[in-house]
């Protein structure tokens, strides 16, 4: 499933409708059990179902993924997928030790205890050069056709220092928008420990959780954190670069990875 679909609206005076993001209710499904649903743009779904998988922990790796298709209802999108018998199992063992389903209302998480989860812990050594800050958020901001269309959508992006940014993907949520991009970076083979994930949204403890999946050694964001997520990027060891705009950032979490030149300049 690839470019999203639009609707247009129309503006008083205006000279064109102007299109508006759409989004629907999309369940991930696993060996046939529902395990979370989710408001999401209608694009990029496999992406975004192998990214939720690996980010929530639901899977380690691709390859504990055995099958995935999309399937379209009227009332919505399922994303089934079948795990590994391991990982299936785990699954469900997971779902046994729930005491019951609570509303955190947090990335489709099922209990408090996984709100709660300490982040991965984050060990790749990134050298970030301050001047490629400015141009990570900026590249970002130009790979967003859908918002160029709509100014309604988040976006996630890998930066890597010295190529530039080699992934990104847009969504109504900004936690969907990032599981895309882990999707897309796994079933395209990139590694998230060569960069930097940069975000157009601020920087939750969700989104620190999922960045850690990834292996990500460093966040940038256009927005600020939160202190519960420098708290935890702090103990997971990772670098979060927030209120990168304008040519201008703050260092909010472990700023080793941040340099004033390119390793290979003298």
């Amino acid at each position: 499933m690839g470019a999203p679909r639009l609707s247009p609206v129309a503006r008083a005076g205006a000279p064109a409708p102007r299109p508006l993001a759409e989004e629907a209710a999309v369940a991930l499904v696993y060996n046939g059990t529902t395990q979370a649903v989710m408001m999401a743009t209608p694009a990029d779904l496999e992406d975004f179902a192998a990214g939720f998988t690996l980010t929530e922990g639901i899977a380690r790796a691709l390859s504990d993924i055995a099958e995935l298709e999309v399937v379209e209802h009227p009332q919505g999108i399922e994303c089934r997928m079948w795990l590994a018998e391991d990982r299936a199992e785990a699954l469900a063992a997971r779902r046994r030790a729930m005491a019951g389903p609570v509303g955190c209302g947090l990335c489709g998480i099922d209990s408090l205890e996984q709100a709660a989860r300490p982040a991965a812990q984050v060990t790749a050594p990134l050298a970030l050069p301050r001047s490629e800050i400015p141009a990570a958020t900026e590249a970002l901001r130009a790979a967003q056709p859908l918002h160029d269309a709509t100014r309604a959508v988040h976006g996630a992006g890998l930066w890597v220092p010295g190529e530039g940014l080699v992934a990104a993907r847009e969504d109504v949520g900004r936690h969907n928008a990032l599981d895309k991009l882990a999707g897309a970076l796994a079933r395209g083979g990139a590694d998230a420990r060569r960069g930097a994930v940069v975000l157009t949204s601020r920087i939750s403890v969700e989104m620190v959780q999922k960045a850690a999946a990834m292996g990500a050694p460093a966040v940038v964001a256009v927005s600020a954190p939160t202190a519960a997520a420098v708290r935890l990027a702090e103990a997971a060891g990772m670098t979060l670069v927030a209120r990168a705009r304008d040519g201008a950032f703050e260092i909010a979490a472990h700023p080793h990875r941040i340099v004033e030149r390119p390793p290979h300049v003298a």
